[in-house]
């Protein structure tokens, strides 16, 4: 597996490794993944607050530092277990993205991905680009068309990729109504089974229902309604 897709690049500064697209491997320095500089603003909605609103030479963007969830952040909120640079979260979320706009599928822009050593561990981070005016489906579900979401989730599936956590929080509308698709650590890419597919649409019920009780049950139906049977929705 190559670890970085064709067109980009691997760059030292310091202790980091920037991985960017060539075009901008001119622009890209140490501070493109730090989240103490000035004009940080959290991102306030969904994640584990590991991500922050930025600008610079790259415009507006998205910095996401990798972080654990449940009983693995005991080991260490922000480190992970060094298995060589292909196996890098943040590089592997930026296959997946290349892949997934390479298909068509409306995902953001990567911008870069970097990582830090320290003996057998790691730490990661990804810059992705900013969509303008972004609100998640969590918080607009009344401006939401089921329709769009499913339609945009199906393509998803067709290109072959599989959403670790496919929530409420990890779908965003902008303010001409486009769907987005975020938040790709952990997917898969290869053929997506009816299986993977039923797991994929059962935790989004579970996040709709988790973040808007009935109404957002009854939106679930009215996506349901949108999708074909082959797509493994319902059992």
């Amino acid at each position: 597996m190559r670890p970085l897709p064709p067109g980009w690049s691997l760059h030292a500064f310091g202790a980091l490794w920037l991985a960017v697209p060539d075009h901008l491997s001119h622009l890209a320095g140490l501070q493109w993944l730090d989240a103490s500089q000035p004009d940080a603003r959290p991102v306030s909605a969904g994640g584990r607050q590991a991500a922050w609103f930025v600008e610079g030479a790259h415009g507006p963007a998205v910095l996401r530092h990798y972080r654990r969830g449940g009983l693995r952040a005991r080991l260490g909120q922000e480190r992970y277990f060094w298995l060589g640079l292909a196996r890098v979260r943040a590089l592997a979320e930026v296959r997946v993205l290349v892949h997934l706009k390479q298909a068509g599928v409306p995902v953001p822009e990567p911008l870069a991905a970097g990582f830090w050593r320290a003996g057998p561990w790691y730490r990661t981070a990804i810059l992705l680009h900013r969509i303008p005016s972004a609100r998640p489906l969590a918080l607009c579900l009344d401006d939401a068309d089921p329709g769009s979401v499913a339609r945009v989730l199906l393509e998803m599936h067709a290109a072959g990729v599989w959403h670790a956590d496919l929530n409420a929080w990890n779908i965003l509308l902008d303010d001409r109504q486009q769907v987005w698709l975020i938040d790709f650590d952990r997917a898969r890419l290869g053929v997506v089974s009816r299986k993977q597919a039923q797991r994929n649409w059962l935790r989004l019920r579970r996040s709709l229902v988790k973040v808007a009780g009935l109404r957002g049950a009854q939106w679930w139906d009215g996506l349901s309604l949108c999708l074909p049977r082959s797509s493994g929705a319902m059992p």
